[in-house]
């Protein structure tokens, strides 16, 4: 397979070699292109974006979008709000609107994928954490988006006050939603091709303990278990008194 990478290559990490300079990077660029146009559009796209066609799903593509919007949404809110700048606050709340439009369909996305990737029992806990803080995120963003509109952006005294702290805790969501997507993929290596196989077999045994659960018997009742050893008691009570009985009996004679 022909990437991009093969043509342009640039000095990173204090390396000195370029590819010949900025003549030698048009060279590479030129025939990468030529390559490009000979290709079908799967083989360009898998050229040109590697890294989106091996994606078993989009979540990963649509994240950062609504990190990096809402958190730009509060700064801005905020510094608009203790500035007196009204401008700042516009500005605010159209990343905000882009923000909530995201966080939908990041959203989406990651329900879809959460039925579609495999993980074990420890990532499905996560997993399930990770969806109930992104709701809340996108129910949050999506009322004080309703809030702002409702009020034309005109928010002012305790509202403002009040709008201000729900801002907050929403970016405070927001960082723990990130924390556990974080924590799943780079610890646990869900979604990530190179850890598959792993997670293809951690999937089938949380799946396996889950069978082996609701194929469980019942657990005897206490009360009765309780009956049943006492009876049993009772009874070799009773079979110790007989055997006494009769070995005095013998002695006796």
């Amino acid at each position: 397979m022909l990437s991009l990478n093969d043509h342009l290559t640039f000095a990173v990490h204090g390396g000195g070699d370029s590819g010949g300079g900025v003549a030698g990077g048009v060279e590479n660029f030129l025939s990468f292109l030529e390559v490009l146009v000979r290709q079908s559009p799967s083989e360009s796209l898998d050229s040109v974006l590697p890294g989106i066609v091996a994606l078993q799903n989009i979540h990963p593509l649509l994240v950062h979008f609504p990190i990096a919007l809402l958190t730009l949404f509060f700064a801005l809110d905020l510094i608009g709000s203790l500035a007196k700048r009204p401008e700042w606050r516009q500005i605010a709340g159209a990343f905000l609107y882009l923000g909530t439009l995201f966080a939908a369909c990041t959203v989406a996305a990651g329900l879809a994928a959460a039925e579609t990737v495999a993980h074990g029992g420890d990532v499905h806990e996560i997993m399930e954490h990770h969806e109930h803080l992104g709701i809340s995120v996108l129910s949050l963003a999506a009322a004080l988006s309703a809030w702002r509109l409702l009020s034309k952006g005109r928010i002012v005294g305790p509202a403002n006050t009040l709008y201000l702290l729900a801002s907050g805790i929403l970016s405070g969501l927001l960082a723990f939603t990130a924390d556990l997507g974080g924590l799943m993929v780079y610890k646990h290596g869900v979604s990530v091709q190179i850890a598959d196989q792993f997670n293809q077999a951690a999937a089938q045994a949380h799946e396996h303990e889950g069978l082996a659960e609701q194929s469980l018997p019942a657990e005897p009742d206490n009360a009765g278990s309780e009956a049943v050893k006492q009876e049993e008691g009772v009874q070799e009570g009773a079979a110790h008194g007989a055997a006494g009985h009769h070995h005095d009996h013998h002695h006796a004679h």
